[in-house]
């Protein structure tokens, strides 16, 4: 299959592209390249084409080595294609790669949304399978870094809502109906709630401790998003006081629940519940047609660390997705090896400067 490689110049042309595809992803539009364009990287957004019609995509982002002239590419949640094309996975591959040595990169690193295996008891899924067969045949290597999460569970929006109520687990059912009564007010938010919101996600990853980005980081990209159409902040209030709040990104018919943030404040009343299924509600209103809660544990066992993020998101009874992750194609094998020797340690090393 001869692919014809084209880069994609405008915003709407893209959005049409990727829409069209069978897997278009926020982290894949034009909206989120902007943004990381503003934060270091260089967008190059790529489509294939093969007699006439558009059959991959891919939004690549490139970040110059400091003092070297070499790169690393990055294509998140991407590329973009029908995975169960044989033929096309194959010519896709080709051309990545290709690309890759293009740009004079050490390597190129895709995380496409490709199902490995589905449920807490993983059902193996063939089209994932085959994919991964593809890689490493082709010397791809499991990336050390999956800056994403791997996993993630879903919740199909087709049903209507009091059948999508019924199917919660029991104590969800309970806790969303309790916030109501307990006086938990769930309003639609605007961008001059974000700095608000902005601290909870702070005082959120200091209580869970997970890492995070400057609150410029979250205020540059959550403007972008509300300013594309493509972000609704959800605050829960208590007598008039934000208690916790999400933000969900919305792209073509896929809602994703990309951030949560909450304070201490009124934790009894159960706020999140009741904050997550009007985030379902809204969602469904506004013609979406899967819901995901992004990220799932890497292994579904008391000591993986998002165990009690998956508590909660479980009591929606969603469909896990165990996604092949992130792969690395190191075009430069012996300077990819150093490269992801040395990043670790040096990412340890001001890790231990900032907590001594």
């Amino acid at each position: 299959m001869q692919l014809v490689r084209k880069t994609v110049s405008s915003a709407e042309k893209w959005h049409a592209i990727q829409t069209r595809l069978p897997h278009p992803h926020p982290l894949q539009s034009w909206t989120w390249g902007a943004f990381k364009a503003r934060w270091g990287w260089t967008m190059h957004p790529t489509a294939w084409e093969y007699d006439g019609n558009m059959l991959a995509a891919a939004l690549v982002l490139k970040r110059n080595l400091p003092r070297t002239p070499y790169s690393l590419l990055y294509i998140p949640k991407g590329p973009n294609f029908d995975y169960a094309d044989a033929d096309l996975r194959s010519a896709i591959l080709t051309q990545l790669e290709a690309l890759a040595q293009t740009h004079r990169a050490l390597a190129v690193t895709i995380d496409p949304d490709v199902v490995q295996a589905w449920g807490v008891t993983p059902q193996p899924d063939a089209t994932g399978g085959a994919f991964v067969a593809d890689l490493m045949q082709r010397g791809w290597r499991y990336s050390q870094q999956q800056v994403q999460f791997r996993n993630t569970c879903t919740l199909d929006l087709s049903a209507d809502e009091d059948v999508l109520l019924a199917a919660f687990k029991s104590k969800t059912r309970y806790n969303i109906r309790l916030a109501a009564r307990k006086g938990i007010i769930i309003r639609r938010g605007d961008s001059a709630d974000f700095p608000i919101i902005a601290q909870m996600y702070t005082e959120t990853a200091g209580r869970n401790d997970f890492a995070v980005r400057p609150p410029a980081y979250y205020l540059d990209l959550w403007q972008a998003l509300f300013d594309d159409g493509m972000a609704c902040p959800l605050i829960a209030e208590f007598e008039g006081i934000p208690v916790s709040a999400v933000i969900i990104v919305t792209y073509g018919k896929l809602a994703l629940y990309m951030y949560g943030a909450s304070t201490e404040q009124e934790r009894q009343r159960m706020p999140n519940h009741l904050l997550q299924w009007e985030a379902i509600r809204w969602a469904k209103a506004n013609g979406c047609t899967t819901y995901d809660f992004w990220g799932a544990p890497d292994e579904f066992e008391e000591s993986d660390r998002m165990w009690g993020v998956w508590r909660f998101k479980s009591g929606f009874e969603p469909v896990v997705h165990r996604h092949i992750g992130a792969w690395d194609f190191p075009v430069r094998p012996i300077m990819y090896r150093l490269y992801n020797e040395t990043v670790p340690r040096y990412l340890d090393f001001l890790r231990s400067r900032n907590t001594s």
